[in-house]
């Protein structure tokens, strides 16, 4: 072995790069497993009117907006995503009286709705159109970058800790490679035909390696991803799941696997296999996670078809809401006077009162095993043949 061959450290420096080796028989359960998840998130989408798939894809955008941010450490308000997402998608949305829609996140919506409604090939005009969205003050932090153009210095590294203790994490390559190599992946997006989820992988990771630009390249990556998933759906113009949700639930392990993927020290067969089947599973989570999302909104159609007749108050109204909107599972702990109190504001003998109107009326059912002070309720449910809870 040469000394050259010797300080190869970074996994496009090595003979076979971009080459990239998995095994794709190693995927095939994992793929088989997001093929029938996607069947059935398409199923669902045949149940609902144009208005209410339109709600939906407004939520998981917005999730995605959030989380794909919150990755990088930049936090966005729900309501200003949601009003963004909605000037462009809400016929009856009135942009005009919106106080809540900033610059920065029309500009990042406008990234997703692209990844989503064009689906032209990937060009390098569309990747610098994408940058300048994410600044288009010319500023990460307290740093003028170069927006819109690919980065000219060679020593563009990832690193963490603290001043003094920094760890690199990653070297990219020679500005001088940029070029070439974003013409390969962009060719590689357009007109290779391997499965869309493996496909979404490489060109995720492809792009992190190449590190083109001197920031934002982890969410222009990520909309790569949403750019090729994107394109594999079927009965709606957008996905109706969130993989940048389930990315930031494991960030840890998001950039534990980039590292360990791109550093030829771990990883000297050249094999990305495993940042592949790490890619699939988040992807089976989200998917997972989305589907959930919509059995909730099901179940609470259900609920209010059986209760709507009921003269309940906006107070009962906002507490079961909250717990059809996350899911009774989810809602810790079931109903409980203070519970109640801290939800609607209201004092302890009104509290009282709703929530024996509400058992009265059947809405909720005091929970096994709860008594007196601890006493807690859950909605009424119904069971399936499989012994799983539904609601009414």
């Amino acid at each position: 072995m040469s000394s050259k061959e010797e300080i190869r450290k970074w996994i496009w420096q090595h003979k076979n790069y971009p080459k990239f080796s998995y095994d794709k028989g190693k995927l095939s359960t994992l793929i088989s497993e997001i093929e029938y998840l996607r069947g059935v998130l398409d199923g669902y989408s045949k149940l609902f009117n144009k208005d209410d798939i339109r709600k939906i894809e407004i939520d998981r955008l917005t999730d995605e907006a959030i989380h794909t941010s919150l990755i990088e450490g930049e936090v966005f308000k729900r309501e200003s995503v949601r009003s963004s997402l909605k000037k462009r998608l809400d016929k009856e949305f009135d942009a005009r009286s919106d106080k809540y829609a900033t610059a920065s996140t029309d500009s990042l919506i406008e990234i997703l709705l692209d990844c989503s409604l064009n689906k032209n090939p990937l060009t390098l005009e569309r990747l610098h159109g994408w940058h300048n969205c994410l600044f288009e003050h010319s500023y990460s932090k307290l740093h003028k970058i170069n927006v819109a153009t690919f980065r000219k210095n060679d020593d563009m590294e990832v690193i963490s800790g603290a001043i003094g203790h920094e760890r690199v994490h990653y070297l990219a390559p020679p500005s001088d490679k940029i070029d070439e190599d974003i013409k390969s992946l962009l060719l590689y997006c357009s007109t290779e035909y391997e499965n869309i989820y493996i496909k979404s992988a490489i060109a995720h990771l492809w792009f992190v390696i190449i590190h083109p630009y001197e920031d934002g390249n982890g969410r222009i990556a990520r909309a790569i991803t949403d750019y090729i998933l994107t394109r594999g759906t079927t009965f709606t113009q957008f996905k109706l799941y969130s993989i940048s949700t389930a990315i930031n639930s494991d960030r840890k392990g998001y950039y534990d696997i980039l590292d360990k993927t791109t550093n030829l020290f771990k990883n000297r067969e050249f094999n990305i296999t495993s940042w592949i089947e790490w890619h699939l599973i988040t992807l089976r989570n989200a998917m997972q996670s989305g589907l959930k999302s919509i059995e909730y909104l099901v179940q609470k159609a259900k609920f209010w078809d059986k209760y709507r007749e009921y003269a309940l108050n906006e107070r009962q109204i906002k507490v079961i809401n909250k717990i059809l909107d996350i899911g009774s599972e989810n809602f810790e702990g079931g109903i409980s006077t203070k519970k109640y109190i801290s939800l609607t504001k209201v004092s302890k003998a009104t509290a009282v009162r709703d929530i024996s109107q509400l058992v009265e009326f059947g809405c909720i059912e005091q929970m096994e095993g709860s008594s007196g002070r601890n006493t807690r309720y859950k909605l009424q449910m119904a069971t399936k043949k499989d012994g799983s809870e539904i609601y009414f």
